[in-house]
């Protein structure tokens, strides 16, 4: 899924100095689409900090967690956050491309690797959302089957300011809750 020469693996705790030199490098190019950070988080300990707490909601199941790699370096991330079973069986996605490996394909390739995880584990919908000027993200997400749902007035604290964000989602199928048990 994902081109040649990348590749992409499950965070882990020993990657804090690679995604800090990524947030680090790619500063300028996520602070429109991201909350506003300390200093810290952008240090070696502030990303150890930071996954020490992302692993252990991986560990609770309300998290996954992936980086995306060319070479040993970090080039994006994905994530299938607010994951809910029961009767919802839902994870809203969350995705960003280093501004020097725009363009490639690995925003699809990371959104459809989390679309496939979820399947497996048998979620029925993936969710996800953009601030309306995000066209590039807009694109990503309809090219791999994303539909728009709604408009959320307000609805994350990005770049200092509460944002509005289109809601898409895709319904990964249609087959029935087990519910015997």
């Amino acid at each position: 899924m994902l081109p040649e020469g990348y590749a992409i693996r499950e965070l882990a705790l020993t990657d804090a100095a690679a995604l800090a030199e990524a947030y680090r490098r790619n500063r300028t190019h996520l602070a429109p689409w991201e909350p506003a950070r300390r200093e810290s988080f952008f240090t070696d300990q502030g990303q150890t900090a930071a996954i020490v707490g992302q692993l252990a909601a991986v560990r609770s199941g309300i998290l996954r967690a992936w980086l995306l790699f060319h070479d040993d370096t970090v080039v994006g991330r994905v994530n299938l956050n607010n994951i809910v079973l029961g009767v919802l069986r839902s994870g809203s996605l969350g995705y960003w491309v280093d501004a020097e490996h725009l363009g490639r394909g690995l925003a699809r390739g990371a959104v459809e690797h989390v679309c496939q995880w979820a399947l497996a584990r048998g979620l029925h919908r993936v969710d996800a959302g953009t601030m309306p000027h995000n066209t590039a993200s807009q694109r990503v997400l309809a090219a791999c089957g994303f539909e728009p749902y709604g408009l959320a007035p307000g609805f994350l604290f990005i770049d200092g300011a509460w944002q509005d964000h289109r809601l898409y989602q895709r319904l990964l199928h249609d087959r029935p809750l087990d519910t015997a048990g």
